[in-house]
């Protein structure tokens, strides 16, 4: 089992010492990546389900916020949850994502995209909400197709983006391409993430049953995709304070990464948080010292 950490702005806050403390001290705590959200405009009356969001939260963009990160850490992973895929262009979001991966030397790994559930941030992207599947799909093609390609170009003639011999560099850090998970709460995610997804994050509000049954729509999607669907990662969110047996009631449904967050709001007690979850689960302490605090 991998665990990794996240950090929301609008809760935890953006001040950048604050954010690279966190960062730091997951790192040498054990811990496998950082995650960041991500909403690129909110409105008076946007609302995921029952749950409405002020406007005034305080999203950082999460790409460059994780580039800021990568600077100040060694070994930490990055990660999205999620990056709203349809609203970014995939020829720019390629060049971005292989520059960090480049800078961090290899540590833009965790990419984990999703299609938004915000009409009007669609809108305002130019984006028909309705379309916003297909896109991503398309995008993941995109990218994939550029970060492989060599010096004499290569060509795509899609539904959204067309291009010729376009050539991009440099590549990312030491592989072919990036991986991409996908993230969401639908069975069309789940079918996403196995026809093209290097692994699924469902989201956290699904019953027991529709959970073991888009892992399985997954899997069978990679196979019919011709896939294999053993290597298909499956990321869930999981809690700072959870126990041995949850984490192993997790295994027990073929769960390979758990994501926590601290739940604190002061600092020190972040920090106290995430230090008692990787004493209780042993992460290897990274620490020059190799004793956390």
């Amino acid at each position: 089992m991998k665990f990794a950490v996240s950090y929301s702005t609008p809760y935890h806050g953006v001040d950048p010492d604050t954010i690279v403390a966190y960062a730091r001290h997951a790192e040498d705590c054990g811990f496998e990546a950082l995650y960041l959200p991500e909403h690129i405009a909110l409105y008076p009356g946007a609302a995921v389900g029952h749950f409405e969001l002020p406007p005034s939260l305080p999203y950082f963009d999460p790409l460059d916020c994780l580039s800021f990160v990568a600077a100040a850490t060694r070994r930490i992973l990055l990660g999205t949850g999620v990056l709203l895929l349809p609203y970014h262009h995939p020829v720019i979001l390629a060049k971005r994502l292989a520059t960090i991966d480049v800078l961090s030397k290899g540590r833009m790994r965790l990419l984990t995209v999703g299609l938004g559930t915000l009409p009007g941030e669609a809108r305002a992207t130019g984006v028909d909400f309705g379309t916003r599947g297909r896109r991503a799909d398309e995008a993941i093609d995109v990218m994939r197709l550029l970060w492989a390609g060599g010096e004499e170009g290569v060509d795509f003639d899609g539904e959204f983006f067309s291009f010729d011999k376009l050539c991009q560099f440099p590549k990312p850090y030491g592989i072919t391409h990036l991986p991409i998970h996908v993230g969401g709460s639908s069975r069309a995610a789940a079918r996403r993430a196995g026809r093209r997804g290097d692994g699924y994050f469902p989201g956290g509000a699904l019953a027991p049953d529709e959970r073991a049954l888009q892992m399985d729509l997954a899997r069978a999607a990679a196979a019919e995709a011709g896939r294999s669907p053993e290597t298909l990662e499956y990321t869930r969110s999981g809690a700072i304070d959870m126990t041995a047996e949850q984490v192993e009631a997790f295994a027990a449904q073929g769960v390979t990464r758990i994501v926590v967050s601290a739940t604190a709001t002061e600092p020190e007690r972040q920090r106290e948080e995430m230090s008692a979850f990787a004493q209780r689960f042993a992460l290897p302490d990274t620490t020059e010292a190799g004793t956390r605090t």
